[in-house]
């Protein structure tokens, strides 16, 4: 669904990303690991245009994502939640939900609504409250659901369970299972390796703006790989 070939990108006169090379089957759940620093969030804002100096062939569903403005690549239907969740705070959860919600399905805004809720009871509860007073918890459950409205085809979750109480993180991932189950394409960034093993189709480890590990859920998981050398695990 999703193919990164040779791709590079900067930030000014910073290069970030030097040939990376990256691909998400449909309806399959692939990870990108690594330390911090090394080109994980360039490579999602790679992917929506927001880095310098883009090369190599970035394609969604075999058409070019190059040149592409932030809007239309969400247009093509791929959806972010973003590192660090930016809800808008002056916004109560059912107006969040609503100001990001697109139609493509025929399914009514209430349908979808409907389904938010179903997957976040206390979003719910907290429909009428402002994203300020809402906790880290559930600010990342609006993120999420944010994204859902949009109806997309491809979910891209940027450190999806940073921050989190242990209760809430247990809570997205059997989300993020659920979401997985319905077909849904999703590529994660966390550090969480029990949950992504489990949940992971494909793992990719990024060092220095370059993928130089790619494997399974079981490579991932044995502690002698060397994937978990390149993680210093």
């Amino acid at each position: 669904m999703l193919h990164l070939e040779n791709v590079c990108a900067s930030y000014g006169k910073s290069q970030v990303l030097f040939g990376l090379n990256l691909t998400v089957e449909t309806g399959s759940v692939t990870t990108l690991l690594g330390k911090n620093g090394m080109g994980k969030t360039t490579t999602v804002r790679t992917i929506f245009g927001l880095t310098d100096g883009i090369s190599g062939s970035i394609r969604f569903d075999g058409k070019s994502l190059v040149g592409q403005k932030p809007y239309q690549v969400a247009k093509r239907g791929i959806a972010l939640v973003p590192e660090g969740r930016q809800v808008f705070p002056s916004l109560s959860v059912i107006e969040n939900l609503v100001a990001c919600s697109r139609t493509k399905s025929g399914r009514s805004r209430s349908t979808k609504l409907r389904e938010v809720f179903d997957l976040f009871p206390k979003l719910e509860e907290r429909k009428h409250s402002y994203g300020s007073v809402l906790s880290g918890g559930e600010q990342q459950m609006l993120a999420i659901g944010r994204a859902l409205m949009t109806e997309p085809r491809f979910l891209i979750l940027d450190e999806a369970t940073e921050g989190l109480a242990p209760a809430v993180r247990r809570e997205s991932w059997r989300v993020f299972q659920v979401l997985k189950n319905q077909g849904l394409s999703i590529l994660i960034i966390d550090k969480s390796l029990k949950p992504l093993c489990k949940l992971g189709d494909a793992h990719n480890i990024i060092n220095k703006g370059r993928i130089v590990w790619e494997g399974s859920s079981a490579e991932l998981a044995d502690p002698n790989s060397r994937a978990r050398a390149l993680l210093n695990l």
